[in-house]
Formats: C-alpha cells, sequence, structure tokens
C-alpha cells in the first residue's frame, strides 16, 4: 500500500468532510455484502486508508468514484471467505452470488446510478445491468417483484440512518486516524495530542461562555432583610405609645399632653362662713364700694367714651347759642325774596 501523500490542512478538512458524508453508507453496503460486521468494518478501515494516500493527486471530483472503486476492490468484499449471516428483513441478499450483491448494494445503498455504479466494478452498463437484474427480488411465478424491492431498500436506508452510537463513534475514530495519518508532521502534531481538525474547527465555532445571570432576590431573602427594620418600628412604637397619650378633652384640640402624675393640694379656707339665708360675698362687695377710690371705677363708662374722643353731650336745660348761618344761604334767601 502506497504511503499517505500529505495534505495541507484545508485539504485534511475538506477530507474529512468528504468521509464523514459517505463513511454510514460504506460501512452498511460492507456489512451487507460480507455478511459479517467485523469483516465491513475492516474492510471500510482498508478503503479509508487507501483513498487517503491518494486524494491529493485527485480532483475533488473523482473522490466518490475512487472511493468506491477501493471498497469495492477489498477482497473481504470482492471474494468473501466465510458464508456470511444476514438478519431475516436482509434474508434475499444471502441467495446472491457475491457480484450480484454488490452491484444491488451499489444502487439501494451507496445510491449510485447505473454509470456511476459500473464504474466502480470496473464493467460496462450492461453487464452492470445483467448482475441487477439477477439480484432483483422476484415473486412466486419467477418474475421481478418490485415491491420487495422497494420494502429491501427502505429497510438499508433505515439500517443506514439508524446506526448505532458506538459504531458511530468507532467512525468517527476511524476518520481521525485516517486524516492524522495523511496530515504532514508539522499539522499531525496537535492531532497527536488528542486535537483533530474536526474538534479543532468545532472548538473554534464553539461559542464563549455564557455568564450565568444572577438569581432574582427570592421572599425569604426580602424577608431576612426587613425583619430588623420591622423589629425596630415595633419597639419605636411601644417606646412612642408607653410615654405619650392622645388626650380625649374636646376643649384640649386631640392634642398630646404629658401622662405626668397629676397633684392635688386643698386650699386653707379664710373667710367667715355664710349664715343662713346671707349671700357670702356681700359683705366684701359692700367694702369695695365704700373705697373711695373707686369713684373713678363708677364712671368708668364715660372716661372710656371721653378717651374715645366724642363729643361733648349737649345741657338741653341752657339756651343754646345761634350758629352763623352761611354766605350762600343768605343769598339763596335774597334771590327768593325778589
Amino acid at each position: 500500500m502506497a504511503a499517505p501523500a500529505p495534505l495541507s490542512p484545508a485539504a485534511a478538512n475538506a477530507l474529512s468532510a468528504f468521509l464523514r458524508g459517505v463513511e454510514r453508507r460504506a460501512l452498511v453496503v460492507a456489512e451487507l455484502q460480507a455478511g459479517d460486521a467485523a469483516v465491513g468494518e475492516r474492510a471500510v478501515a482498508v478503503a479509508m486508508r487507501a483513498f487517503a494516500g491518494h486524494a491529493a493527486q485527485l480532483l475533488m471530483v473523482e473522490w466518490p468514484a475512487r472511493f468506491w472503486g477501493l471498497l469495492c476492490s477489498t477482497p473481504q468484499l470482492l471474494k468473501p471467505t466465510s458464508p456470511g449471516n444476514w438478519e431475516p428483513a436482509f434474508a434475499h441478499l444471502g441467495t446472491l452470488a457475491a457480484g450480484e450483491r454488490l452491484a444491488l448494494l451499489l444502487r439501494i445503498g451507496a445510491g449510485l446510478d447505473e454509470t456511476a455504479a459500473s464504474t466502480v466494478l470496473g464493467v460496462d452498463a450492461t453487464a452492470y445491468r445483467q448482475a441487477l437484474a439477477g439480484a432483483c427480488p422476484v415473486d412466486a411465478d419467477g418474475h421481478p417483484d418490485a415491491a420487495s424491492w422497494r420494502v429491501l431498500a427502505e429497510q438499508v436506508q433505515a439500517l443506514i440512518r439508524d446506526l448505532s452510537p458506538p459504531r458511530l463513534q468507532q467512525l468517527e475514530q476511524l476518520r481521525d486516524s485516517v486524516i492524522t495519518g495523511a496530515l504532514p508532521a508539522a499539522a499531525a502534531a496537535p492531532t497527536a495530542a488528542g486535537n483533530s481538525p474536526r474538534v479543532e474547527e468545532e472548538r473554534r465555532r464553539k461559542p464563549a461562555p455564557r455568564r450565568k445571570p444572577a438569581k432574582p432576590w427570592t421572599l425569604r431573602t426580602w424577608l431576612l432583610l426587613c425583619l430588623p427594620l420591622l423589629l425596630l418600628a415595633v419597639v419605636a412604637l411601644w417606646w412612642w405609645r408607653s410615654h405619650t397619650v392622645v388626650s380625649t378633652d374636646p376643649d384640649a384640640g386631640n392634642g398630646l399632653v404629658d401622662n405626668g402624675p397629676v397633684q392635688v393640694e386643698s386650699l386653707p379656707d379664710d373667710s367667715p362662713p355664710a349664715g343662713p339665708g346671707e349671700d357670702p360675698h356681700a359683705a366684701a362687695d359692700a367694702a369695695m364700694l365704700a373705697d373711695p377710690a373707686l369713684d373713678t371705677a363708677r364712671d368708668a363708662d364715660f372716661h372710656a367714651w371721653y378717651a374715645a374722643g366724642g363729643p361733648i353731650p349737649v345741657d338741653e336745660s341752657q339756651p343754646q347759642p345761634s350758629r352763623p348761618e352761611p354766605a350762600g344761604a343768605a343769598l339763596e334767601t335774597a334771590d327768593a325774596d325778589e
């Protein structure tokens, strides 16, 4: 087998993408052709490594025919040594010769048309059509059974689509090892440490991790923060109510008054007791009226009127002087007499 030709990083990425696109179909075709999963895996590994060694010298448009040609020419598929074992759904494949079975699988498994399939097998189109006709399922009368053909093709496609995760992981590891062997020494060093071109590409495309948003405050957090303030408010209310009281006196304007103790002391009464039926204040009133200093008090209303600037009252018992008439009035009288 020729040593793999070095590939540039760009060509290695293109090779990885191509193998990722054909590896599932290649594995199923090889497994159904050999009738043994392990034999099919070895055939795919041989074909991948051989293809990687020649991919650098080929145009990308030539890659599909070259890859399928290498796979079909492997000894494990071209001339199987074991009789093989197929599931009941694919029992028809076990009844075919190796060449007919491979021609059928290239059509319903690899998806190649007659021209591409005949090129892969190295035969002309007529020989391929004859091999395909010999592999077609037939009914009880020996005629081609189109319904059985469709069922078999759908089951093959379902097998390709529903490969198990362990087998997919095997294909990924095989692909990475093939790409690593085809890269130059300088480019293969990171891959030897476990960083394949595919892994590097995914790492570049991977977005930066987002910071987790801060969790909103819960009700419990708010209660823990507000509890000290609530206790402080209760203590302040208790102190205020213990030192002040709201007055119920309507004359007090519903204000706050001191709630201190009220001391009551009885004063001695020096006035002589009043006799029966007498006014107890008559003697005091008589003494006040007999005081000469109270003459002014008796005329208090007069003095108040005088201090206010009022006119002197006229004594009507005395004759009053006549007032002089204004000059204008005399003229009006003379005119009237004329």
